[in-house]
């Protein structure tokens, strides 16, 4: 075998994302809070980045050179950082900058303004008065009441780790002989029983149960009307009520039809997962980004939301210690400070443009949808966006990701103006989601004696110029959370 080494030349491209490229992308997906969060974290590790306070937002607007300058301009006219590799221009601009600015002209990064601090102290004890205190959990509720009765310590034992080994929905989630298996201490299946018979007795009903059918069956008492009924259809035909199988139940078990309905709606009043009332219920507060509003000549205009989000500059105070002349090592950290700080405020400049741009655009698009609501929306893809503001098709996707807008009819995601459509046989594009409405208009108006078949729907919608696969309708008939026609049939 014979080794040889030799060089050779190859061309080729690669594409690579400088830092300021990544971080750009990066500020722009970020909806609202999140960049809060964001400046705020920034706020606190970069000291040469500060917020400006009222009086700088006052005397910068006196001394504003126009309406339309953006958001951060005159910082940016002001300090040039990250230009020349060794950056002597900018720290000689910053000690002229200093010289031209009065002692008074700034706050200093590292002491905020009393108003700050009132406001900083008033949000703390808002905090803490609106703090919601720690929930009883079903645990803690099922402990509280089985610590009642008197037990051999063993079955106290082995009916804690019971309970603990619940789910959410307050099930048990593996076999009894399982959990035996596990516990880590000797004792009988049948004491095991025992114990798990008497924590299901406990409130609420229905705990302890292994799977559905139990856990119905744990709720039905004496008391219960209709409750021989209820034992027998749960028992043996809880797929049958499942599908709509009436007839089928009515021939195996000889009950009426009606009693079977009857007995199907006192079901409905059991409660499948009895666990679920001591979870805590987290309720997503939603942020709008942006909103929109006709002005006067009856456009729709887009607004940023951006109240909520501190403004930002380069501290003052780091020109003064450049005057001082310091070693290299601290020009390099403030430098690099800079550099760190120019890059945050010109991304978030640049997520304002290209947010506006693109909300504006979709708006254009979408004037018929805010006018006469859902029904009107019109098919649009983002690549149409995407030509329109002249940008990549990928920063229109992330300019929408997690970000919503509040309009006269109610805050939307900006996702939801986008959609796919087809043609109906006019020739006209209609949007996915007006097909969807109108099958669920056609469906609500059928007769449920006779429910329309999914080839039914589609010679329905074909008569109102929509022509799909019956596939299509039954994706959507499923995606919408309709039943099949079989059980959408009453009896």
């Amino acid at each position: 075998m014979q080794l040889n080494v030799s060089q050779q030349m190859k061309m080729s491209q690669q594409m690579k994302l400088a830092p300021r490229m990544i971080q750009s992308m990066e500020i722009l997906q970020l909806p609202l809070m999140a960049l809060q969060e964001r400046i705020e974290q920034e706020l606190a590790e970069n000291v040469v980045l500060e917020q400006s306070t009222a009086s700088d937002n006052d005397q910068a607007t006196e001394t504003a050179p126009a309406d339309d300058t953006p958001r951060g301009e005159v910082e940016e006219r002001e300090l040039n950082a990250g230009g020349e590799e060794n950056n002597a221009s900018d720290f000689e601009r910053l000690v002229e900058i200093s010289q031209e600015w009065p002692e008074d002209n700034y706050t200093s990064g590292s002491k905020p303004s009393s108003n700050r601090m009132d406001d900083d102290s008033d949000r703390q004890h808002d905090v803490m008065a609106n703090a919601a205190s720690r929930p009883q959990t079903l645990h803690d509720y099922l402990l509280e009441q089985f610590h009642y009765f008197d037990r051999d310590p063993i079955s106290r034992e082995f009916g804690e780790y019971l309970i603990q080994n619940l789910d959410h929905n307050g099930r048990l989630q593996s076999s009894l002989p399982e959990i035996v298996q596990v516990f880590g201490k000797p004792i009988p299946l049948e004491q095991a029983e025992e114990t798990l018979r008497m924590i299901q007795k406990l409130d609420p009903p229905g705990v302890g149960a292994r799977d559905l059918k139990e856990c119905l069956l744990l709720q039905i008492t004496e008391e219960t009307p209709l409750h021989d009924i209820l034992r027998t259809v749960i028992s043996g035909h809880l797929d049958d009520i499942i599908q709509n199988r009436l007839p089928l139940i009515e021939r195996k078990t000889g009950y009426s039809i009606d009693d079977i309905k009857a007995a199907i709606e006192q079901m409905k009043t059991l409660n499948p997962f009895p666990g679920r009332g001591f979870e805590e219920e987290h309720v997503q507060s939603v942020t709008p980004d942006l909103s929109v509003e006709k002005d006067d000549a009856g456009k729709y205009v887009v607004r940023l939301e951006d109240e909520y989000l501190p403004q930002l500059r380069i501290s003052r105070r780091y020109t003064k210690l450049l005057q001082r002349n310091p070693d290299q090592a601290t020009k390099d950290f403030i430098r690099k400070k800079i550099e760190s700080a120019k890059w945050l405020i010109e991304s978030i400049e640049q997520r304002y443009n290209t947010l506006r741009k693109v909300a504006q655009a979709i708006v254009d698009y979408q004037t018929e949808f805010l006018d006469n609501g859902p029904e009107h929306i019109v098919p649009l893809k983002m690549q149409q966006i995407a030509d329109q503001v002249g940008v990549h098709v990928t920063t229109v996707s992330r300019a929408v990701d997690d970000k919503y807008i509040a309009t006269p009819r109610g805050v939307f995601a900006l996702k939801r103006f986008f959609g796919g459509g087809t043609t109906t046989s006019e020739g006209e594009e209609v949007a996915w989601d007006i097909i969807r409405l109108k099958l669920k208009e056609i469906v609500d108006g059928e007769d449920k004696k006779s429910p329309l078949s999914d080839d039914a729907l589609v010679e329905e919608l074909k008569k109102h110029g929509y022509n799909l696969a019956r596939r299509t309708v039954t994706k959507y008939r499923q995606a919408m959370n309709i039943p099949s026609s079989r059980q959408r049939r009453e009896y």
